[in-house]
């Protein structure tokens, strides 16, 4: 999971460099960021109809070796069109491989106990952020752009020999015999009922009260706040730092007092940062990283309890299916937003830093993020937990 997100992090703090390198406007780079979400989003959809037909272990050897080989082709792209193709390449087994896990994180751990297991496994996005990011963008810094897929390429041969050794087989979920069932009976058995498509439209709302302002926060830093581009890994160095110890706790929280109410209070409060992170001003660097510090803490807040109440929503033997379609609607929502922050927001040179872009328009996508946000808390209050989830 830690590699999956540098993977797809790493991209939007290096926007300020590719936009440089590729001369390339914010229209152009929200195509990177979203062209990994969208072709998540169609795998997903795909796999869904074999994802729950063969052992766990099977499928993520074979998933992750698809997301290593797109990993090491985007570290080789000359040029944007084929960077572009490659990170399709990747998103589409990216796409499958988060599904997967929380499906087998899922298959392990009972209800009562899901969240803070959870929470535990999202710290791995805090420690893309405390190491990966900056790492990234320091091996980004000092060689290009190409050094940070190359670094994830390589651990990822090896983390693939980690998981034919270490990974054990899990069956469990082929009691059913799914390996009989037609595309029609899979779809029907989560399209066709209430409760999981509540699910999949509260995967939706989230992702845009979440991914319109994510991809653009390293860009307007630069061009608006005034920040270096080196000076970028502090927030992702912060914010994961303070994420790592709060996102375990979090899903304590959640377990103990009830997901749903800890998800709202999460989700409330998040949108103090969503407003002053898209509104801040040229400011001193310790008042940035503290807003975006703050929104770190909160958004992963709200993003623990609602992947749990997400997978309550479904019966085990359709786990793996509904997970890889509600990946595929989280990818392409998050692409959607994603492209929708891109038509708001226009960009000119900056006036507080050298060969930068400063974005305009970036307070109204605050404004959109909080209105779907607020629609995400309403959607949760309609999820019911399915029985045996």
């Amino acid at each position: 999971m830690f590699t999956h997100i540098m993977d797809f992090m790493i991209m939007m703090p290096l926007g300020a460099q590719l936009m440089r390198t590729f001369d390339i406007d914010p229209q152009q780079f929200s195509f990177l960021v979203s062209s990994y979400t969208f072709s998540a989003g169609g795998a997903g959809f795909l796999a869904a109809f074999q994802i729950d037909r063969y052992d766990r272990k099977s499928m993520l050897l074979f998933v992750y070796g698809g997301f290593t080989i797109g990993t090491i082709a985007c570290a080789l792209a000359p040029t944007y069109h084929i960077l572009l193709a490659t990170r399709c390449l990747t998103g589409a087994f990216g796409g499958i491989l988060g599904a997967l896990i929380l499906s087998i994180l899922s298959d392990a751990i009972p209800l009562e106990r899901r969240a803070a297991g959870i929470g535990l496994v999202m710290a791995s996005f805090s420690a893309a952020s405390v190491f990966g990011v900056p790492f990234g963008l320091y091996l980004a810094t000092i060689f290009s752009w190409h050094a940070p897929f190359l670094f994830l390429g390589g651990m990822g041969v090896v983390i693939q020999a980690l998981i034919y050794f270490f990974v054990p087989r899990m069956r469990d979920h082929l009691k059913e015999k799914h390996e009989q069932e037609s595309p029609w009976v899979v779809v029907k058995g989560i399209l066709g009922r209430r409760n999981p498509l509540m699910g999949l439209l509260f995967t939706s709302v989230l992702m845009f009260g979440h991914f319109t302002i994510i991809p653009f926060i390293a860009p307007y830093m630069v061009g608006n706040v005034g920040f270096t581009e080196q000076e970028l890994s502090y927030i992702y160095l912060v914010g994961g730092a303070l994420t790592i110890f709060s996102s375990p706790r979090v899903g304590k929280a959640a377990d103990k007092y009830g997901r749903l109410k800890v998800f709202t209070i999460f989700g409330f409060l998040v949108l103090i940062p969503i407003l002053l992170i898209t509104h801040l001003p040229t400011v001193p660097l310790w008042q940035a990283l503290v807003v975006s510090g703050l929104f770190f803490i909160l958004a992963n807040g709200r993003m623990v309890p609602s992947t749990t109440m997400v997978t309550s929503v479904i019966r085990p033997e359709n786990r793996g299916s509904f997970m890889s379609i509600r990946s595929s609607v989280q990818q392409i929502s998050s692409g959607l937003a994603t492209l929708l922050a891109g038509l708001i927001i226009s960009d000119k040179p900056s006036d507080i830093q050298e060969n930068a872009t400063a974005l305009v328009g970036y307070e109204y996508v605050g404004y959109v993020a909080v209105f779907f946000s607020l629609i995400a808390i309403y959607v949760a209050r309609k999820l019911r937990v399915e029985k045996g989830a």
